[in-house]
């Protein structure tokens, strides 16, 4: 076996350890499964190396007592006997079996806290994942030491974004389920500006980027974390784990991720019965979402459709819906990201976006480049919602044209601070900016029946060419020139080769 190091590690050394580690899988499982299977051995190992930390803690304060030690309030998470990584290390054979009783063992002892937070990968499996292979991964994952001593939770958290990233980047199509672009996130948590002692709510929360964020967001501006309320539901299992290992590993206990379809069972209440209401809502929920729940839509029992019922094939304006439905009556506010469809479909969706508009909820529509996504590469759009505008916006929409605001990548273009920072101060200053920004009236809206196509407010700016009419025709003379060699050099190759 290796031998566990024992010293700090810097985060660029965690990152580049734990990706080694998910290269090991590589020719063995499809680049887009890496989380289901990284994610949680990293986890597992990781209390595993808090738990030895505190217990050490805790038997220096008990002057020894090794059952006093042992009180189960002194640990954050209890890893019971036989349940630990080192027992999991001595298995040569079975490893799957061993490694997936070694989690169930430790959901069970936590259930409050970590049931069902391994995910539901198959473990046993030795055609996919065989002893060798899985000896090969928990031995690379014991060469470092977790413990917070060595790895402290910021370090431990910043890494597992990398890995969500790279992971995202390595899968690509199948990462826009889980993954949004952080700096799309900056932006949105930006315009909504979260609070302490406010609560903040992601009904497709994929791996907790948004709730992070938030987080984040707080930090900067000195506030304290711990005063933030964090709620999120997710469908898929695997994402729903992930993100409830993400805010783990960030330091974070006290939040709700609750794994379940929100648009048909949406989990969060009030004491009433009625949907419960959160400060900030955001979301970048499946675009265009087919067989979302339109059946059970018509007659919803949370009041939802309060601008009508979204097409079968567009599940869009159900989150939409949705989330205006959970924002707080009076300083509820919200940002969603959706495909720019949504602002000009006709039908069941101009309907809906007729009854929002009249109802005085949509403050923003701002248009952003393409390729940004994992999965299109066609471009997004992020609409900002308040339950009450101020006065000064009232009858009033921004609509921002920041299509040209990105970097142009090879696979995937990337969303920079500074465009980030460009975009946040057209929001904020909200006025007209020729060729970016239109503050439209509900009138003017109403002129184009309600289409919010970005382009109907935003006129982009024609630059005159500066060139004479001579310049002019000593260009076209030149390129005819060239057009002319370029035939007679043709003809010659095609007579060369006895094609004429």
């Amino acid at each position: 076996m290796n031998t566990i190091k024992e010293e700090k590690i810097s985060i660029s050394e965690l990152e580049s350890w734990l990706f080694e580690g998910a290269n090991l899988l590589r020719g063995v499982i499809d680049a887009a499964d890496f989380k289901t299977y990284i994610f949680p051995l990293l986890f597992y190992k990781r209390i595993c190396d808090v738990f030895d930390e505190e217990f050490q803690i805790a038997l220096q304060e008990a002057d020894g007592d090794i059952e006093e030690a042992y009180f189960r309030e002194n640990f954050r998470f209890f890893i019971p006997e036989g349940c630990h990584w080192n027992d999991i290390r001595t298995h040569t054979e079975n490893v799957g079996t061993a490694l997936l009783k070694g989690m169930q063992c430790i959901e069970k002892e936590n259930y409050k806290t970590l049931n069902q937070i391994f995910g539901d990968a198959q473990w046993a499996n030795k055609d996919r994942l065989p002893d060798e292979l899985l000896n090969d991964l928990i031995e690379h994952f014991s060469q470092h030491n977790l413990s917070n001593s060595n790895v402290e939770p910021d370090i431990a958290g910043r890494a597992y974004e990398y890995l969500i990233k790279k992971f995202a980047d390595e899968s690509n199509k199948a990462a826009g389920e889980f993954y949004t672009p952080r700096k799309v996130i900056s932006l949105m948590m930006r315009i909504l500006k979260p609070q302490e002692k406010e609560s903040v709510y992601d009904p497709a929360a994929g791996t907790a980027g948004m709730l992070l964020e938030a987080l984040n967001y707080i930090q900067h501006h000195g506030g304290n974390i711990n005063l933030l309320h964090l709620y999120g539901q997710e469908k898929n299992m695997t994402t729903s784990s992930i993100a409830r290992m993400n805010l783990i590993l960030h330091g974070r206990e006290d939040f709700q991720i609750i794994r379940g379809d929100t648009l048909r069972n949406p989990a969060f209440f009030d004491e009433a019965g009625s949907l419960k209401k959160f400060s900030c809502v955001i979301a970048n929920p499946p675009f265009s979402l087919k067989k979302w729940g339109e059946e059970v839509w018509e007659h919803d029992p949370y009041g939802r459709n309060i601008g009508g019922i979204p097409p079968k094939s567009y599940g869009d304006y159900a989150w939409v819906q949705h989330m205006i439905t959970s924002m707080e009556d009076e300083t509820g506010r919200m940002a969603i990201v959706l495909p720019q469809g949504v602002l000009f479909r006709k039908g069941a969706e101009g309907k809906i976006r007729k009854k929002l508009i009249e109802m005085d909820l949509l403050e923003a529509v701002i248009g952003l480049g393409p390729n940004l996504f994992y999965g299109t590469t066609l471009a997004a759009c992020i609409l900002i919602f308040r339950a009450e505008k101020p006065e000064g916006l009232k009858n009033k929409v921004l609509f921002i044209d920041a299509s040209g605001e990105f970097k142009q990548g090879r696979n995937q273009n990337e969303l920079l601070e500074q465009n980030v920072d460009q975009i946040y101060s057209w929001y904020e200053e909200y006025k007209d900016v020729e060729g970016a920004v239109k503050v439209a009236s509900f009138d003017d809206i109403a002129e184009e029946d309600f289409n919010l196509n970005i382009s109907l407010y935003v006129e982009p700016v024609i630059e005159e060419d500066p060139m004479t009419v001579e310049e002019g025709l000593s260009r076209l003379k030149s390129a005819a020139a060239d057009c002319t060699k370029a035939e007679k050099h043709l003809k010659e190759l095609l007579s060369e080769y006895k094609v004429i």
